[in-house]
């Protein structure tokens, strides 16, 4: 206790005398009880039956202020130093990162009841889509509701969203781009083209002509609840969770009329999401709530809106980089469809010719490859799982995460793979990994069961996205109008954008400039 005592007093004096080396002594010692305790902790969290640990110098918080600002890198460093399967701690939580297509292969399709992915995103997704809906329910019920879903993407709905893509961003167009030519923030102007879209094809004309009227505003503030601290800290009383409450009071009253007065006029014909929903049964015969029909068309909505408006952004930012191949795409577009297709006024293409513009299907899937919108896919150990060919046993509580982000810029698999090249799409899917096109049906519909490929921007097994087709024709639809209306280039001062990893999904760095100029004949 002298000790201690004697200790205290040359502290207390040493204060006296000279605050700034005594500030500078306990900043040390603080330091050094920082790293000693994460170096315990590292060397607990170190396990031979586990994949390799990273080590880390701040307790609890361990690798997360390196992950966050640039995963692509912090996960390919490691890969290099530990393999395809290592871990790293991030807020308290075990992370096992799991590459390449074995690691793809291992996480996509990993058994349900030993990992979920509804423990891994909950916390994260309800408090945006809702209660009683996609990762709020159980996973035989998530299933079902991916068969309704997936009932109202149907080729004859598709068929009749093309003139709605069509019209939705030729008002965009006209109301918000009205110069010869200027400079605009592109990501803005395709987000808001995206959720016009999307929202009169999936939900409907009387709740696409409400967006005007704070519509748009309440997804935004759902929106607000779709970022990483939320999943890192679901019990902080935050905010957004209250303005969330309140916005899904708002759409509740908004959908339960539509929905009323649409049972009202049953003879009434629609398209749209929204009546397959109104519609739709579970296997026991129960319809779905009013309240789920809504939730479910916000998920639908939010579900695809950062994705597919990165995906669109990014491809026109490389088409304006790359003029060529937008002249390209122009020239295949004018000789499938026999005629000049320039300025506002152009020939409706149908479906099938939508469907077969190659370039633009190429132009698309090489902008997803390259800028894949999502670095991390997560899921959560409830049992311990083994990782096949290997002596890791993962155990429960751990979060395995697959970057196909990763493979998907591997040399190992594509020739010059940080370069934007669509034409390395136009020989075959030599490519694509495992060539096993084995199916399962999770519960709605055959789905490729293999996920041993480098490429899985719309994943794979029973968690697989059934937005796919959807996604192709909404993006190369208004990719078609822009490219008919106008040219692109990047904005000199900028260029390129780089990515911004501190969101959920991987947008460019704003403002997002590009320049549009006019086409005439």
């Amino acid at each position: 206790m002298g000790v201690f005592q004697s200790a205290w007093e040359q502290y207390l004096a040493l204060m006296a005398k000279s605050p700034v080396a005594c500030a500078f002594i306990t900043v040390a010692v603080f330091v050094s009880f920082l790293v000693t305790w994460a170096q315990f902790e590292y060397k607990m969290n170190c396990k031979p039956s586990e994949p390799p640990f990273v080590p880390y110098y701040i307790p609890f918080i361990g690798s997360m202020v390196q992950f966050g600002m640039h995963p692509i890198n912090f996960i390919r460093e490691n890969q290099k130093k530990y393999g395809n399967f290592f871990t790293f701690l991030m807020f308290g939580r075990k992370m096992t990162v799991c590459v390449d297509i074995d690691g793809n292969d291992f996480v996509f399709n990993a058994r349900h009841s030993h990992v979920t992915a509804e423990d891994a995103y909950n916390s994260l997704t309800k408090p945006v889509f809702g209660a009683d809906v996609v990762y709020d329910v159980p996973n035989a019920v998530l299933m079902e509701q991916k068969r309704m879903v997936k009932a109202g993407l149907s080729i004859e709905n598709f068929k009749s969203y093309i003139p709605i893509f069509i019209e939705e961003t030729n008002q965009y167009i006209d109301k918000h781009w009205t110069k010869e030519e200027d400079t605009v923030d592109m990501l803005k102007a395709i987000s808001e083209m995206i959720i016009m879209t999307a929202s009169h094809t999936l939900l409907g004309p009387e709740i696409r002509s409400k967006l005007y009227e704070g519509v748009a505003d309440l997804y935004h503030t759902l929106d607000g609840c779709f970022t990483p601290i939320h999943f890192l800290f679901e019990w902080l009383p935050l905010p957004s969770y209250y303005a969330s409450d309140k916005a899904h009071a708002e759409l509740d009253g908004i959908f339960g009329k539509v929905i009323k007065e649409r049972r009202a006029n049953p003879d009434a014909k629609h398209t749209d999401m929204l009546d397959v929903l109104m519609n739709a049964k579970y296997k026991n015969g129960k319809d779905m709530t009013d309240k789920q029909v809504g939730n479910m068309l916000i998920a639908l909505l939010m579900a695809g809106q950062h994705t597919s408006a990165a995906t669109t952004t990014w491809s026109i930012l490389n088409l304006a980089d790359q003029p060529a191949v937008a002249d390209k795409a122009r020239a295949e577009i004018e000789q499938m469809m026999g005629t000049k297709v320039i300025g506002k006024d152009v020939p409706e293409p149908s479906y099938e010719q939508v469907k077969d513009f190659s370039v633009l299907d190429n132009v698309v899937r090489e902008t997803l490859r390259i800028r894949s919108p999502l670095v991390e896919i997560m899921r959560k150990v409830i049992k311990p799982v083994a990782i096949p060919n290997t002596e890791y046993v993962i155990p429960a509580g751990n979060y395995l995460v697959a970057s196909t982000a990763i493979s998907a810029l591997d040399e190992k698999y594509y020739k010059n793979a940080e370069d934007w090249v669509p034409s390395r799409w136009e020989q075959s899917d030599e490519n694509e990994g495992s060539p096993d096109k084995a199916t399962t049906d999770y519960g709605f519909g055959a789905t490729t069961t293999s996920a041993r490929s480098p490429n899985l921007p719309f994943g794979a097994g029973r968690h697989r996205c059934i937005g796919e087709q959807f996604a192709y024709l909404q993006i190369k639809t208004i990719l078609y109008v822009l490219l008919s209306r106008f040219e692109f280039s990047l904005d000199p001062k900028r260029g390129m954008p780089e990515r911004n990893y501190q969101s959920m999904v991987m947008l460019p760095e704003g403002p997002v400039l590009a320049h549009y100029k006019r086409r005439h004949d």
